[in-house]
Parts: C-alpha cells; structure tokens; sequence
C-alpha cells in the first residue's frame, strides 16, 4: 500500500502538511478540525525581476570592469590560489552585501490559504492520509455526534484547478465557511459573488499580476456570499474547485504575459460544469497513466502504523516493514516529481512547487550547482521523461540572458549561469563569497538535456532541443579556458569547488564538467551529421584540457589540481566525483579505487541532498550495501515525519535525489550496456521490478532470487541490441522496435 497516513492533523507546515501538486499549482493539506487549512501556491508568483523595486534583477556587474578577471587570474596563477571574498571582492556584485540579499532577484511567495471553519465538532475516528497511487489527500473523523466526515483534496493536471469535497454519512451534516488567508495584506482584494471567492493582487515588489477563484457547489443545504466569504448550511456534500495564476511569461526580457484573470475564470468555470466525479477520475487516470509505470517489490509488508511511527521506528535492517518504508520513500519521490513538473510550468524548485513563506530558505531559487540537475536525475531512470520538459524549456530560456552575460562579464560568446537562477533570466552574479561563481553549472545543465536523448533516441529533439544549448556552452568554454602556467594544460580559470575552498586553477569538478560537455557535445554534432569542423575544436581542446581527475597523496580523488585535501574534511558537497555521478568518466581501476577513499573519508552524514548524492556515489562503485546504509541513513536523520527531506530546511532535491539513487541501485545504462541489478543490498536478497528505463530506449524488469536474476523483463522502444549484463547473466539481445522479451537466466 503506497499511502501516507497520520492519526493526527498537521501540528505545523513544513514537517507535517501533505503536499498535492499539477506543477504550475500547489496545495498543502493540514487537516485541522475546527479550521481545515489548505496552504495554496502558484510556481511564478515571485517578487524580483524587471518592475522590481531594487535594481540589479539581471546579476550582471552593474559598471563595466575592464581586467577584472585577468586580474583574478593573475592572482591565481602567481600565488596558487585566491580567496572567496577576494574574488568576490572583484567578481561579485558588491550590493550583495550591503542589501543582505540579490537585488531584484526576489523571491518564491506563498499565494495564501483556503480557511473553512467547519461545523459539526469532533469526537473521534481521526484518519489523515495521501494515496500515492491515486493522488488523493483525505481527512476522515467523526463529529460530535458520530457521524462520519469526509474530505477529500487532489490537483488536477487535465483541469488545471486543485479540487476539495466534503461528505457526510448523514444527509444534511455538511456545514463550513469558506474564506481566504491573505499571504499579502494590504496588497489585494478578495470578493465573494454567486459562491465565488476572487482573490486578485499585485505585488508591491515588481506589478506581478496575480488572480485565484475558487467556486463552492453543494448538494442540498444552502449556500450564501458574505462580504468576502461564502456559508454553506446543511449541505449533504459540498465541492470547491480552484484554480490561480499570474502574469508572468518564460519570455526574455520582459517577462510578462497576459493579464490571468481570464484564463483562470476559464479553468474554474470548465471544472465547476463538470461531476465531481467526473473530474475525479480524469484526474486518477493522468496520475496513473504516469505513477503507475514503476512498480517495486522488495518483500514489503506496510504495518498497521500511522508513517510517523513507520519512520520513528525504522532501523535500516532487512525487515518487512523497514522495506516497506524504503518502497513508500522511492515512490515518494517519483509522486513528488509529478506533482511538481508538469508541461506548461516552471520545473520544480528548491521546495518543488510547496512554499508556505514570503522569505522563504534561499528564496525556495533554483540553484544550479546541483540542487535543480538534483530534481530532475531520477526522470528519465524513473520512467517520468515527461516531468523534465519544464525543466528542458527552463534551460532553454536562459541561453538569451546567458549570451549577455557571457558578453558582460567574460567578453566573449556562448552563454553561462552561475549557481543561482529565478524565473525572470538571472544569469549573472551576487556576492556571497562561497556561492557567486559557477560558470560551468550551463555545462552540467545541458548534461541533462543530452540524457534525454540518450534515453529515447530522438534525433528531432537532439538536433531542435539539446544540441543547439549543447553547442553554445562548448562555445563559451572554448573562449574561456586558459593554459595553466604550470604545465600548459587547459584549464578553468578562475575556477571555485561548489561551497568549498579557495579559487584555484582547474579544480576538479570544473574541468570534469567541460571535459564531459565537450565529449558529448562533439558526439552529439557527430550523430546528427553536424559541424563537422567546430567538432574537431572541441576534441582538439579536449586533448589539451586538464581532465581533472588525479590520485592524491592519501589515495584520494582530488578535489584541486594541486593535493590540497584534508582527510578530516567532512564538507557536504562532494564535488570533484562529479565524474562518477552524474558523468560517466570515472572508469579507470584507480580512479574508482580514488572515489571510495575519498567518500569513505567524507563520511556517511551530510544534509539530506548530500546524502542522497552518495547514495548514487555508491550505487555507481556497485556497493549496494553502502548504498543502501546512505539511504537508511537520510531516513533516519534528514527526513521530515511527512517524508520530505530536509536540509534542513525542506528541500525537495534529496527526495528526488534518494529516487534516482534506488533507481541506480537495480539499474544502470551509463557505460554502454544494461546493467543488471549493479548494487543491490544483502538486504534486498529476493524482489522485483518493472517500469525502469534504461538507456538505449529500453524498458526492464526483474525479478530475482537469492540476489540473481530469475526473470528478466525488457520492452525495446527503438530496437537495436540490448546488452544485458547482470550476477550470473550476460546476454547480448537483438530487439525489435515496439517487441516486448521475456527472459530466464540459466543459472
């Protein structure tokens, strides 16, 4: 049974709430008894960019700065190495700190809350609960007098409106007021009219237009407006329907559409005309057309607990309820995934699409030194490819504000972001020393678009989508790198390990980063019959650049070109194994042997992203073990009692980040062959799985027994060869397009 379940209503937002999603809208459901509140939002309601208030919504340098970075570099390469603040000193952009954050970045605002007052009291029969199948919230109890109440909650892709229901076991019994908390006072107005709230605003910040409308219906009973708010009396059900949106549009430079209102009195309008019912099931078959592809089988058996016990009780061990958490938590991610990104929105940000503050932890922004690639790892594997079309157009609408950063602070072509982005084209700087420079995160963005196809082959989107992103960030690095004074290999310069450290020349993850983006980029314009001579660029400036990877003094991976790391170091990003996860170029015996000393000196803790990263690490070194005693260990310390992983706070990325990891536990595609099970735990001993997704354009199952694989399931979308690889099994399989195979494995 994949069901959240609580024998009590949410004590507090962020630890307790259930989170329904379409993408673009969000609900969080807390099930209170007295007043039900479900905290509402929509994905491009931010304050910051152009209209905004503060100048600076661009993150370019304010005033030109003719030899900044030669001068920085200079530095680098006289003494070795520079400080954050002294490059930031020079890079940054200074009103950074003197504001205490990024002018006219702005920030993820909380849109408000639906409030309904509900009659009838409480004696007992609480029950709380969010089907992950069906993605249905639902709130039962008994009132003061006995009688069963219902609600129930879901957020309808199809019908673009977030859907609430009350019932009674009792005709008559349904009773409440319905109002809306107001997340901006003084900044909006909210009407009531023919059981109708209106609620429209503009932010003080920037004129971002924004409008929601909820509509009551009921059966029997009565229902009447008052000033700002609608009455329902003695109803025997009642429906509200939802929907919101803004002015906001993906479009460079000015960043704003039409006017909401219509479309939103549309989406309700449609939704209203329609059976509960009706919209109920349209909206379960969306969901599971999507969530139902996956289906995993570790030998689970769900107790008969509420999950916060499930989750106070876990001990990582290889018991029926232990496996049932760690299938809830992988199914999980893939439900929050879909809830927030969907086509037509925003991808999902820090917290998804969930964000109950109007200052919420780094802005609920998109950061991109891994936080966002984090998001969308487990789409492809996880068989949800179309999740990540948000997250492909989001890329895609930063190439315009790129190219000017490129021009502004690097003087040449290409395009670049640094470690932060919003939805209105940030591509520039701020000052936060240890956070401000990143200009290979384009390098690891477009990876993803690239994945894509490696997954489903399709040449159109290669050639219209990923290549031509691809080609113009090689091009930026192939204007940007510089020959090491040292030994005249190319390399980054100046160049900074996410949140660590000094700025160096040709740090590792940096130069692992353009290394792969050249590799992919030149086989990408090979498969596509393409720029043939720019191609050649890149493979003869691939010859020359440092590959940033390099065996220290205590057998570890290093994390700089020179052997500066500690032992002791405990740092939460890992970045120079960047080549093992999520590239592929760690493959060499001492490489991987490098790896393992460095994690194994890292140690297991973290925050909860961190943690999830290494549970991928060691899926990659085949260490199923270790993998899992990662994952145990996230659950355990860095997981909320609704499941959300925590930072902390609540970040959405080690959720779906831990997905991705399980997905690479039982399967991996990345070195040319289908690989089998690579890291399953002694735990695991005998399960199954369908619904993965391998590169190649392959769907696989399994089910196996005492660790080997009794069953091997596989669907070819393209046809070609599938090389099948696995404990006690090796298979090379010619395939048809559109053929499903079933195999068993001679022992």
């Amino acid at each position: 049974m994949l069901t959240l379940r609580y024998d009590e209503p949410a004590p507090d937002w962020e630890g307790h709430v259930l989170p329904i999603g379409n993408g673009a809208l969000g609900a969080c459901v807390f099930g209170t008894l007295g007043t039900e509140r479900v905290q509402l939002n929509e994905k491009s309601l931010w304050t910051g960019g152009p209209g905004s208030a503060e100048p600076g919504a661009s993150g370019n340098w304010p005033e030109e700065r003719p030899g900044a970075l030669d001068a920085v570099r200079r530095m680098i390469d006289e003494r070795g190495s520079a400080s954050p603040e002294e490059v930031a000193g020079i890079l940054g952009n200074p009103s950074y700190s003197t504001v205490g954050h990024i002018p006219g970045f702005g920030a993820y605002q909380n849109f408000g809350e639906l409030l309904l007052d509900v009659t009838g009291g409480f004696s007992g029969g609480y029950r709380r609960t969010l089907d992950l199948e069906t993605a249905v919230a639902a709130v039962t109890y008994e009132d003061a007098d006995g009688v069963v109440l219902t609600r129930e909650y879901f957020a309808s892709y199809p019908a673009n409106v977030i859907v609430g229901r009350l019932t009674a076991a009792r005709p008559g019994r349904v009773g409440f007021t319905l109002r809306f908390g107001t997340a901006h006072p003084g900044g909006e107005e909210v009407t009531a009219e023919a059981g109708r709230l209106r609620v429209r605003g503009v932010l003080a910040d920037n004129g971002l237009v924004y409008e929601g409308q909820v509509q009551v219906l009921t059966e029997g009973g009565t229902r009447t407006d008052e000033g700002d708010r609608v009455v329902v009396t003695g109803a025997d059900s009642a429906v509200f329907v939802f929907s919101a949106g803004t002015d906001h549009a993906p479009v460079h430079p000015g960043y704003r559409g039409p006017d909401p209102a219509a479309r939103v009195t549309a989406a309700v309008d449609a939704a209203a005309r329609r059976p509960y019912g009706e919209l109920r099931a349209e909206h379960e078959a969306d969901h599971r057309a999507l969530f139902g592809r996956v289906r995993l089988d570790l030998g689970q058996i769900m107790p008969d607990l509420p999950t916060d016990r499930l989750l106070a009780g876990y001990e990582g061990g290889a018991s029926p309820s232990d496996k049932a958490l760690e299938t809830l938590y992988f199914q999980y991610g893939r439900y929050l995934l879909i809830a927030s990104s969907r086509p037509g929105s925003l991808p999902a940000n820090l917290q998804g699409v969930w964000n109950a503050s109007n200052s919420p932890p780094w802005e609920s922004d998109y950061h991109t030194n891994i936080n966002l690639q984090m998001n969308y790892w487990p789409a492809e594997p996880a068989n949800l490819a179309e999740t990540a079309v948000p997250y492909q157009e989001f890329v895609a609408g930063l190439r315009a504000p790129g190219r000017e950063t490129a021009r502004s602070i690097f003087g040449t072509e290409g395009w670049v972001v640094h470690s932060n982005t919003n939805p209105f084209g940030f591509t520039g700087v701020h000052d936060w020393p240890t956070s401000f420079w990143m200009p290979d995160a384009a390098g690891w963005l477009v990876r993803q678009l690239y994945e894509r196809y490696l997954f489903d082959g399709d040449e159109g989107y290669l050639r219209g989508h990923a290549y031509p992103a691809m080609r113009e960030a090689a091009e930026f690095w192939l204007a940007n790198l510089r020959p090491d004074v040292r030994d005249g290999s190319l390399v980054v310069s100046p160049a900074y390990s996410p949140e660590h450290g000094d700025f160096t020349a040709g740090a590792a993850m940096p130069q692992q980063i353009v290394r792969d983006l050249f590799a992919c980029t030149a086989e990408a314009a090979r498969t596509l019959g393409v720029d043939a001579e720019f191609a050649g660029r890149l493979r003869t400036a691939a010859d020359r650049l440092d590959p940033g990877l390099r065996v220290g003094s205590w057998g570890q991976l290093q994390e700089w070109k020179a052997d500066l790391d500690d032992p002791a170091d405990r740092h939460r990003h890992v970045s120079q194994l960047y080549a093992l996860h999520p590239g592929t170029q760690l493959t060499a015996p001492e490489h991987l042997a490098a790896a393992r000393t460095t994690l194994e000196a890292r140690g297991d803790g973290g925050t909860g992203w961190s943690m999830a990263w290494k549970v991928n690490f060691w899926a990659r070194l085949k260490d199923g073990d270790r993998a899992l005693s990662m994952l145990s260990g996230q659950l355990r310390s860095s997981t909320l009692p609704n499941l959300w992983d925590t930072h902390p706070p609540f970040q959405i990325d080690g959720n779906l980040g831990a997905t991705a990891g399980v997905a690479e536990m039982l399967l991996q595609s990345h070195a040319g062959v289908v690989e089998l099970l690579p890291a399953l735990p002694s735990a695991w001993r005998a399960g199954s799985f369908d619904g993965l997704r391998a590169r190649g354009g392959f769907t696989v199952g399994v089910t196996w027994t005492d660790g080997v694989p009794a069953e091997v399931r596989l669907t070819s979308a393209r046809g070609g060869t599938a090389r099948l690889r696995g404990p006690g099994f090796a298979l090379d399989l010619e395939t048809r397009a559109g053929e499903s195979y079933a195999l068993s494995p001679a022992r």
